[in-house]
């Protein structure tokens, strides 16, 4: 089976205090993830519910916007920590690549909200 490069991070970047993520994934692309925006969408039940509509939620402080620890959930995914302790939510590549902000992933067809 071949692996879509387009779901497979190669490198991550995320240095202490910083209020970004960077992906590098294997086809070439490099992703910039503005903390705002990861635990904005943070796809765990408990901030997304259950309905498998994802919504945006407005981080409440600056403790949900420091990551405290990122790990590799297979080779599928990353688990987030943030600093304020919440730690659920589990970020599929593919979910990522949806969640990537830059010119050359928007498009008109892409829609507004990511799916899990």
């Amino acid at each position: 089976m071949t692996r879509d490069p387009r779901l497979k991070a190669v490198a991550i970047r995320s240095p202490r205090g910083a209020r970004t993520t960077e992906i590098d994934w294997a086809d070439g692309h490099k992703s910039l993830y503005p903390h705002t925006v990861l635990r904005g969408y943070c796809p765990c039940a408990g901030c997304q519910g259950h309905t498998g509509e994802i919504a945006f939620h407005e981080p409440a402080g600056d403790a949900q916007l420091e990551l405290d620890d990122i790990e590799p959930v297979g080779g599928y995914a990353l688990g987030l920590k943030w600093f304020d302790g919440h730690a659920s939510g589990i970020y599929s590549f593919r979910y990522l690549r949806e969640l990537c902000q830059c010119a050359a992933c928007a498009s008109p067809d892409r829609g507004n909200r990511p799916r899990a």
